[in-house]
């Protein structure tokens, strides 16, 4: 039981990790680190979590690229 509730809020994290990815990828966006933690441990570990996200980003990015299920679409 615990086990499956630990797994679920890691899922949820790197999801959210993810999102803030991709917003720093189409906008130019991302979360201020220096404003966050002032602590380098605290902030060592923010730059991993959104490492983390940026790697499921890229391979997602690169997984729906070389599929045939999806086409690029117009830009609006």
């Amino acid at each position: 039981m615990v086990l499956g509730r630990l797994v679920h809020y890691g899922v949820d994290a790197l999801l959210v990790s993810t999102v803030l990815a991709g917003v720093k990828r189409n906008t130019g966006f991302s979360p201020d680190i220096d404003r966050i933690a002032t602590e380098p441990t605290v902030k060592s570990v923010a730059e991993k979590y959104l490492g983390a996200g940026e790697i499921v980003y890229d391979s997602v990015t690169g997984l729906v690229v070389n599929s045939g299920w999806f086409k690029r679409g117009e830009r609006r």
